[in-house]
């Protein structure tokens, strides 16, 4: 029921049995109560697998799963400064206390070792971008053309694709999550798309011939930023010869067509 927010393999591995975890019962947890027990795990972890990460965070947002209805993403490692060799990372890692509560609502959940083994998958995931350059690289250049896409300045209309993959033709940026289709599915006219185990009718947008960037209005349980359809055009022998189409941005409606 965890979603990996940085999908690197670990190879760096941080032994449990070295830790002390303190005690925390079931049931209901508040979010003060979450921050406390959170606080006690980071202490517990000695000082040289926390080289670099400058914060370890309680968020109240839930971060859904874009397809499964059961999943959500309880943490994130988050890349912040570095000068080119990774060696010098600083990180944040971000615990999401809606997303523990919205779990812990589906049946039994183990607060404290949910907790436990989210923050040390988390720092796994730190000391692994610390060794990976090329991915710290892309993940930087997506991130800048995302906000340059939040600036309505030009940016790349593919670099999404160089974020964080959550499924198949899915993937996030910062707190963004992009949905890529092929156009014809929603352009033009109605159309359907999942989010999170529900099924939504997706207002036809009003469309260009470039790529479509449309940001999602109306999901039950949206992500913390932008959930954005990305619709781009159906391949055409003739459009080689021809002069790039402008991509489009626009904000649609969607509604629940099922539960």
């Amino acid at each position: 029921m965890r979603s990996a927010e940085c999908g690197m393999e670990g190879r760096t591995s941080i032994p449990h049995s070295d830790f002390r975890i303190p005690h925390c019962g079931g049931g209901a947890v508040r979010l003060d109560e979450f921050r406390s027990l959170v606080e006690r795990l980071v202490r517990e972890i000695p000082a040289e697998f926390r080289g670099g990460v400058v914060a370890v965070d309680v968020s109240p947002k839930a971060l859904p799963h874009p397809v499964h209805g059961d999943v959500y993403t309880l943490g994130e490692c988050v890349p912040l400064e570095w000068s080119g060799s990774g060696a010098d990372l600083h990180s944040r890692i971000v615990l999401y206390y809606g997303s523990f509560a919205s779990l812990a609502r589906l049946g039994d959940f183990d607060w404290r070792e949910e907790a436990w083994e989210t923050l040390t998958h988390e720092l796994r995931h730190h000391l692994e971008w610390r060794a990976n350059v090329d991915a710290l690289a892309a993940y930087d250049w997506a991130a800048e053309q995302n906000f340059a896409r939040h600036e309505g300045h030009p940016f790349d209309p593919s670099f999404f694709r160089s974020g964080e993959a959550l499924h198949d033709g899915i993937w996030k940026v910062d707190d963004d999550v992009f949905i890529e289709t092929e156009q014809g599915a929603v352009s033009g006219k109605q159309g359907d798309l999942v989010w999170h185990g529900r099924r939504y009718r997706v207002a036809p947008p009003r469309g260009g011939a470039g790529p479509l960037f449309l940001t999602l209005e109306g999901l039950v349980e949206p992500p913390p930023g932008d959930a954005v359809l990305v619709v781009r055009p159906a391949p055409r022998l003739l459009e080689l010869f021809r002069r790039r189409p402008a991509l489009v941005q626009e904000v649609v409606e969607v509604t629940v067509r099922d539960a």
